[in-house]
């Protein structure tokens, strides 16, 4: 590490970060990436032994050692979700900052051919279980004496409806909404600022998914998107509220 290096502050030094869907992709970078910045993070999602090699990526770095909690949002059961709060508080007292970044795309098919066990997959995880864990982590993040910061991972087809993304885009649709509506209420009174995050074309698993006839070559890695994701998250962006950000737009 060069000097200038060692003498750059660390954006996140000290903070506690929750990351949902920290077990691949997006949400493994972003545990990374803000690990690197000096924060704790807690890494939440549904695979153990994923989660586990996130784990050791960040111990392997010697960055702060972090957690791993492994959880389904798509549980439907409101007391897991307070028992996972009240952990988080019994082990750490508060959060700075929480990724919601973890969801399933589900069927690409037309409205009246959708599977509806399939849809309501994808309205367990990608919205109800988002509205239970922000409902139940808001005091944790009340408590940060930096200002919290709560993003949520969106899409361009929760911004703007397209054929055969069903249930999907409707998530995220809600997810834009719920945005809007946490901002209103947290920023003034709590001092938790709230937007989402579009990633955009992103060389992801869920992206080869939903194009699986596209070059990945010719798409940004999860690793090019990650300043937009500390910014996010650091002091820097504590005027930035109620906003429906694009990763690969915003400077």
């Amino acid at each position: 590490m060069s000097q200038a290096a060692a003498e750059t502050p660390l954006k996140l030094k000290d903070r506690v970060i929750l990351v949902t869907g920290a077990s691949y992709g997006i949400g493994a970078h972003a545990a990374l990436a803000y690990a690197r910045e000096g924060a704790t993070v807690i890494l939440l999602g549904r695979t153990q032994d994923m989660l586990e090699a996130v784990y050791d990526r960040i111990e392997s770095e010697g960055l702060p050692q972090a957690a791993v909690l492994p959880f389904d949002l798509g549980c439907n059961d409101e007391e897991k979700f307070i028992e996972l709060a009240d952990l988080i508080a019994a082990e750490f007292g508060r959060l700075d900052g929480a990724l919601l970044n973890a969801g399933v795309l589900g069927q690409k098919a037309p409205i009246e051919g959708y599977n509806w066990a399939a849809w309501k997959q994808v309205m367990d995880i990608n919205v109800n279980g988002q509205f239970l864990l922000a409902k139940s982590i808001t005091p944790l993040l009340e408590r940060s004496p930096h200002g919290a910061s709560l993003v949520l991972t969106s899409s361009s087809v929760g911004r703007e409806g397209r054929a055969f993304w069903g249930a999907y885009s409707v998530s995220k649709f809600a997810i834009e909404g719920m945005m809007q509506i946490l901002a209103q209420e947290l920023y003034d009174s709590r001092n938790i600022r709230v937007n989402t995050l579009n990633p955009g074309a992103t060389r992801t698993s869920m992206r080869a998914d939903a194009y699986p006839a596209e070059n990945p070559e010719h798409l940004k890695t999860a690793a090019d998107i990650m300043d937009i994701h500390v910014y996010l998250m650091s002091d820097e962006s504590k005027h930035v509220n109620g906003q429906a950000l694009d990763a690969q737009t915003v400077k």
